[in-house]
């Protein structure tokens, strides 16, 4: 991307601390822009349905930037399973040393004995480097990193976590320790700056979102700068990284809070629907939500949180995630037993599909080429996978 001369004028204009911070908006920028070249395509049509086994507890998939590889974060199996996506085979497994942890009945409504090492959420950073990953019973979050673990240094601290790792087809194993990054009580989403200096956490149980300075090349590659209260319970981060704010999904309550991106304070609470869960964001600044008890989806203004549209659709709808091109939302509901599938035209939602998909679906990621699209949903209850494939026209 190129910088205006009217941009470099006014880096000498305002002086070197306005220009600082000039340029790192422009740098952030020009991560935040950067545009799959797909050939355009304006309709998917459905072709199959493909079920694959995970672990029990499915909770959560990720694609690395390349989309070669799929992991999924299985909650109850304290595991990530790793899969090469052209084959829809499973590579490796990263299975964590369970210890004893406080967990949570969410039904109940009370703590129960578990154990800490139950993966939730994950993100990748430093062109897939390090995969950050979210233990519901820990109170942080780990740095995996997925293909240089043999480097970890050597340490004797308790906290961290062990992990074994086994290869599909071979008696192979592999094991280190990773350390433990403390941010608050059941940690959920993980996400990151397009920058890859900094990650955001949403604490459920203390209320609170974390900011973590990344420091690849520095154990434990993360540091703790800021805690951010808020109002009730977070859940979803949708990071604008052209306007330098992020948006937290206040699941308990009925607001997005927005914190400033250049200072790490809390900017505004914007009054939305009750129980807002999930966020994504397009490259417009709208902000697409899933409201998880009233069994909607909403686009709304990312600058005043005013709804412009939504649709109704099955049972708790829970992760929700974006075609490439932005056009094609995707949406997993929990109770519903089914991923929906909406156009997103001008003035409103179209529903395309509504596929059932059994086993409480909760986490979705996209795959895409020129021809073809393919959502890769998490069922919770049943630990499966279901690759949907669509075909691009």
């Amino acid at each position: 991307m190129r910088v205006s001369l009217l941009t470099i004028a006014s880096l000498f204009l305002f002086g070197w601390q306005f220009a600082s911070a000039d340029v790192r908006n422009i740098e952030i920028y020009r991560h935040a822009t950067f545009i799959d070249t797909f050939k355009p395509y304006s309709a998917i049509i459905f072709e199959k349905k493909q079920t694959l086994n995970s672990a029990p507890g499915t909770k959560s998939v990720l694609f690395n930037s390349t989309a070669s590889r799929l992991y999924a974060m299985n909650l109850e199996g304290m595991s990530v399973y790793e899969f090469d996506r052209a084959s829809r085979k499973v590579v490796r497994v990263f299975k964590f040393r369970p210890t004893r942890g406080q967990g949570w009945d969410y039904d109940a409504d009370t703590a129960i004995e578990s154990y800490q090492e139950k993966p939730v959420e994950a993100c990748f950073s430093h062109n897939d480097k390090i995969l950050w990953v979210s233990l519901h019973n820990a109170g942080g979050i780990i740095p995996i990193m997925v293909d240089s673990f043999r480097d970890y240094p050597k340490t004797t601290d308790s906290t961290n976590k062990h992990i074994t790792v086994f290869y599909s087809g071979s008696s192979q194993k592999d094991s280190f320790d990773v350390p433990l990054i403390r941010t608050g009580k059941t940690p959920k989403i993980i996400s990151r700056t397009a920058d890859d200096k900094y990650l955001l956490v949403s604490n459920w149980h203390s209320y609170n979102v974390s900011v973590l300075q990344l420091k690849p090349d520095e154990y434990p590659y993360a540091t703790l700068i800021s805690t951010i209260p808020v109002a009730s319970i977070p859940r979803g981060i949708a990071v604008d990284d052209k306007n330098a704010k992020s948006y937290i999904a206040i699941m308990g309550g009925a607001t997005i809070t927005v914190l400033n991106n250049l200072t790490w304070q809390k900017q505004d609470d914007l009054p939305v629907g009750s129980n807002p869960r999930h966020l994504v964001i397009d490259g417009k600044g709208r902000l697409f939500v899933s409201y998880n008890r009233l069994a909607k989806i909403a686009c709304l203004s990312g600058k005043t949180g005013k709804t412009i549209f939504t649709a109704s659709t099955a049972k708790q709808p829970r992760t929700i995630a974006l075609s490439k091109n932005k056009q094609f939302l995707f949406v997993t509901c929990y109770s519903g037993n089914a991923v929906e599938i909406y156009k997103i035209n001008r003035n409103g939602f179209k529903k395309l599909y509504s596929i059932e998909c059994k086993g409480k679906p909760v986490g979705v990621d996209i795959y895409e080429d020129d021809h073809n699209l393919e959502a890769w949903v998490c069922n919770y209850t049943n630990g499966t996978i279901d690759i949907l494939s669509f075909k691009k026209k």
